[in-house]
């Protein structure tokens, strides 16, 4: 919301709102958000690039004689780590580092809708990590010689809601917590995708009790749907995984907000 001067019955000046549409705003909020991260975003996006493919290839190399139906798992797991390390680990590093230098503060008093703040940096974050994903799944296919049978809606709808979910998550460990210490977690999230959630191995191979934890956790749902998504033909997914993915979506999305318009 802006403002202009106009005139009273008196003649004096005075300031008036200007009623700026949610949909100029939010456009406007989504260019300063690019523009904040300026000349580094094509390297973010060349960096995720090289995760991707770096996952796919490097994981390779730790299994000896890798058959297809260990490639096909490997490479169809390895999207859910980009998308969770995005999410999970970029987003609260940026969003602490913009707490700390004031730039936050300084968002959070603009006279804007507040979940728009949200709404922008998802947005680019969904941006950044949709061709990390398109790499991953071509790297795949050129280093595996493996077939995917991808199921479109599936496939689309799983990769907005897992980015929105890892997203909202991460924003809202960012924002609750002081910047250090969401840094910090941020840490130790990588290493528990990458070396102790069913994304590039088996759930079976994970004791019972943690296998059950995951039933509640975001990340091995996350992963059973994009793979039903990339795989159809071979994997499937259900509507618990489904239900998990909205609950944490719903969380991470509200604490996020909540935290954006509580004074302090």
């Amino acid at each position: 919301m802006s403002e202009h001067a106009i005139a009273d019955r008196g003649g004096t000046q005075r300031l008036a709102p200007v009623q700026v549409s949610l949909a100029t705003t939010y456009v406007t909020l989504l260019r300063w958000t690019l523009a904040q991260i300026g000349a580094m975003l094509p390297l973010i996006i060349v960096v995720q690039a090289m995760l991707a493919a770096g996952i796919i290839v490097g994981f390779g190399f730790l299994i000896p004689n890798i058959d297809a139906p260990t490639a096909l798992f490997l490479s169809t797991g390895a999207p859910t780590v980009l998308l969770l390390t995005i999410g999970l680990v970029m987003v609260p590093q940026g969003v602490s580092r913009s707490r700390t230098d004031g730039t936050f503060t300084y968002m959070r008093g603009l006279p804007v809708a507040r979940p728009l703040l949200l709404a922008a940096d998802l947005t680019v974050w969904l941006l950044i990590g949709l061709p990390s994903v398109a790499v991953g799944v071509l790297v795949a296919t050129l280093r595996y010689d493996i077939a995917l049978s991808f199921d479109w809606p599936v496939l689309i709808a799983a990769t907005l809601l897992v980015t929105l979910m890892a997203t909202a998550v991460g924003y809202a460990i960012a924002v609750s917590l002081p910047p250090m210490l969401a840094q910090l977690i941020t840490q130790v999230l990588v290493f528990f995708v990458l070396l102790f959630s069913p994304v590039t191995f088996g759930v079976g191979q994970l004791p019972e009790w943690f296998q059950a934890a995951h039933d509640i956790l975001p990340v091995r749902p996350a992963a059973d749907l994009l793979r039903a998504g990339l795989a159809s033909d071979v994997f499937g997914a259900s509507l618990r995984d489904l239900a998990v993915l909205v609950a944490w979506t719903v969380a991470g999305v509200a604490i996020s907000v909540r935290a954006l318009v509580r004074r302090r």
